[in-house]
């Protein structure tokens, strides 16, 4: 299969969704404990090929609950796609970092935590593809969940 999928993977125009769960949040409530398992979706659109590899640029939301407490996360993005660079025979395989800025929303029955608000983020991960528009992604960073594990739709 990884015969079909030619070139850089991630490219000028490109539209991905993603979708996946957490592990590991990035939050915990004021006891110490977590909120769950968190989930997420995102998009991303490749805007400029450069040299050596492309820049994309996207939105993420993530949700994680616990009893009454729950966590929404929205954020844009941006990544640089360098697997090119490395000059990797993996066809396949999209390897990208970034930056991005955050909203985190911390609500326990309708009433919104002081200590929501904007924040910074970063990213490392990897897409494998299993054909032209479908495969998985893996990803850590300190958006919805340390580590972000899922799949990946190319439109």
């Amino acid at each position: 299969m990884a015969s079909q999928v030619q070139g850089q993977v991630f490219k000028e125009k490109d539209l991905v969704l993603n979708g996946g769960l957490g592990l590991g949040s990035t939050f915990a409530a004021g006891w110490g404990g977590g909120f769950g398992l968190p989930l997420g979706v995102g998009a991303e659109y490749g805007v400029a090929t450069l040299e050596k590899g492309v820049i994309g640029v996207g939105a993420e939301f993530g949700y994680a609950s616990y009893n009454f407490y729950s966590v929404s996360t929205f954020g844009v993005r941006g990544s640089y796609h360098f697997a090119e660079l490395l000059d990797l025979e993996q066809d396949n395989l999209d390897l990208y970092g970034g930056i991005g800025l955050y909203y985190r929303n911390f609500n326990f029955d309708g009433i919104i935590f002081s200590n929501s608000g904007l924040f910074p983020s970063f990213h490392a991960g990897a897409r494998y593809y299993f054909s032209e528009k479908f495969g998985a992604y893996g990803e850590i960073g300190n958006t919805w969940a340390w580590l972000n594990l899922g799949v990946v739709l190319k439109l």
